[in-house]
């Protein structure tokens, strides 16, 4: 089944991309939990923090400076040096 992701930043005609594999486990992985500064997206971070480790699950923390943005750049370099999985928070 074909799936159609688009991009929520204007763009005219959607971008083709592969989705990444999801790990079978995350057993051993670090997961960063990214609160995008939404209203309540702490809560969501916390609860899903609170899950996971419940489970074993390392994770780290991180929060965009504004919602309205992409994350900085320096932000998702250190993401992506510490972390093989990421959930994003979404909230209001």
């Amino acid at each position: 089944m074909a799936r159609v992701l688009l991009d929520p930043t204007s763009e005219r005609r959607p971008a083709e991309r592969a989705l990444t594999a999801r790990p079978a486990s995350l057993e051993g992985r670090t997961v960063g939990l990214l609160d995008i500064s939404k209203s309540r997206g702490d809560v969501v971070v916390e609860e899903l923090e609170a899950l996971l480790r419940a489970d074993g699950v390392r994770t780290l923390r991180y929060r965009k400076p504004t919602f309205a943005r992409p994350a900085p750049v320096d932000l998702r370099h250190e993401i992506a040096t510490h972390c093989e999985v990421v959930i994003e928070a979404l909230a209001d």
